[in-house]
C-alpha cells in the first residue's frame, strides 16, 4: 500500500509527533508498504510528483527537546495540497498529537473526503482531547476522578492541586501548585498552550496507564520518575522507570483493565487507544485522561504494553494501518 504518514503540525506536540510519525513511517516500510512522512502544516510544492518510498534511509529522523515548544512553526493549520496527497494514498496513518490532529477536527475533515485513516473517528477524539468533557463522562458513569473547577480557582479545592491546559496531551502545560502565588504563574503559563484551563485535585498515588489494542485492554504499565512529576521533560528524557506489566494484584490489574475499557468505549474510541489512571494510598482508581492518538516513540507506553503480549512495534504499527480499512 501507498500510505501517508501525517505528522508534526502547529501544536506544542510537534516534536514528539514527529518522532512517532518517523518511528511508524519505517515500521511500514518494515512491513511491506511505501510510506509519504507529511508535516501536517507545511505546503506540498509539487504534488504531482509525490514520492512514496520503500527506503527507510529516506525517512528523516528527528529528536525530542527537553522542554515542549510553542508550536506555532507555520501561519496554516494544514498546508496547501496536504489533503490531496491523503487522497492520493491508500490509507493515512495519523501521527499527530494534539491540536486539531486529535480533536476530531482533522477526522472529520477526512471523513468528508472519503478518506481512510488510523485511530478512533471524530466524535470520540473530540470527548477525549477536552479533560473537562472526559472527566464529566467518567464521574456520570460512577468511575472517580480527581475534584477539579475549570478557569478559575473556586476555593472548594486544597492545595496542592494540579493546573493543565484542557486540551494538551504529553503533559504540555502542566504544574502542581501549593499556594495562590504559584496557582496564578501556572495558569499563566497554561494559558500559553490553551483558552480553557482545568484546575484539579492532586491525588497522592501511583500512576499507571492501560492500552487498548483491537478494543481490548492491554496488560498495565507503572511509571515511576526519578523526582518531581511525570512531566514532558521526565516522559521523553529517560527519566523514568516504566514497569510492564505492573508487579501489582490480579485485582488491581483488573480494575484498572476493565476502567480503561469501559472508558474507551464511553468515550467512543475505536480499535486503540490509552487511558491513564492514579490509584491512592487505599487502591482507589482515579480516571486521569484518555489518548486517542497515543504517542509511538521509542519510549512511548503503548508499544510498550504490546510488546508485553509479544506484539512487537512493527506488528503494532501494521495492525493499526490495516484497521484503517
Amino acid at each position: 500500500m501507498n500510505i501517508v504518514v501525517l505528522a508534526g503540525g502547529i501544536s506544542p506536540e510537534r516534536e514528539v509527533s514527529l518522532v512517532s510519525g518517523s518511528q511508524i513511517a519505517k515500521a511500514m516500510i518494515n512491513c511491506g508498504h511505501k510510506v509519504c512522512l507529511i508535516d501536517l502544516c507545511f505546503d506540498i510544492d509539487d504534488i504531482e510528483n509525490l514520492v512514496f518510498t520503500d527506503d527507510i534511509a529516506d525517512v528523516q529522523k528527528y529528536t525530542i527537546s527537553k522542554n515542549a515548544p510553542d508550536g506555532i512553526v507555520s501561519d496554516k493549520v494544514i498546508g496547501e495540497n496536504v489533503i490531496e496527497a491523503c487522497r492520493i494514498a491508500d490509507a493515512v496513518y495519523l501521527a499527530l498529537h494534539g491540536d486539531v490532529g486529535e480533536n476530531g477536527k482533522l477526522q472529520s475533515l477526512l471523513t468528508l473526503n472519503n478518506i481512510k485513516y488510523t485511530g478512533s473517528r471524530y466524535d470520540g477524539c473530540c470527548l477525549s482531547m477536552n479533560k473537562n468533557i472526559s472527566k464529566l463522562i467518567a464521574k456520570y458513569n460512577g468511575i472517580k476522578t480527581a475534584e477539579w473547577c475549570m478557569n478559575e480557582f473556586n476555593g472548594k479545592l486544597n492545595f496542592p492541586c494540579v493546573v493543565k491546559p484542557v486540551g494538551c496531551g504529553s503533559s504540555v502545560g502542566i504544574t502542581i501548585v501549593h499556594n495562590m502565588p504559584e496557582l496564578y504563574k501556572a495558569l499563566a503559563f497554561a494559558k500559553r498552550y490553551d483558552s480553557e484551563i482545568i484546575i484539579e485535585e492532586y491525588i497522592v498515588g501511583r500512576e499507571f496507564s492501560v492500552g487498548i489494542l483491537d478494543n481490548r485492554p492491554l496488560p498495565p504499565i507503572e511509571i515511576e520518575v526519578q523526582s518531581g512529576f511525570y512531566d514532558y521533560n521526565n516522559k521523553y528524557q529517560g527519566k523514568t522507570k516504566e514497569t510492564c506489566p505492573a508487579k501489582i494484584s490480579s485485582e488491581l490489574t483488573e480494575k484498572l483493565q476493565s476502567t480503561a475499557l469501559k472508558m474507551h468505549n464511553l468515550l467512543h474510541l475505536k480499535y486503540y487507544s490509552r487511558i491513564d489512571f492514579i490509584v491512592n494510598k487505599k487502591g482507589e482508581v482515579y480516571f486521569l485522561e484518555a489518548n486517542s492518538l497515543p504517542g509511538m516513540t521509542p519510549t512511548s507506553l503503548l508499544p510498550q504494553e504490546a510488546a508485553a503480549v509479544g506484539i512487537d512495534y512493527d506488528t503494532l504499527c501494521n495492525k493499526i494501518i490495516n484497521n484503517a480499512f
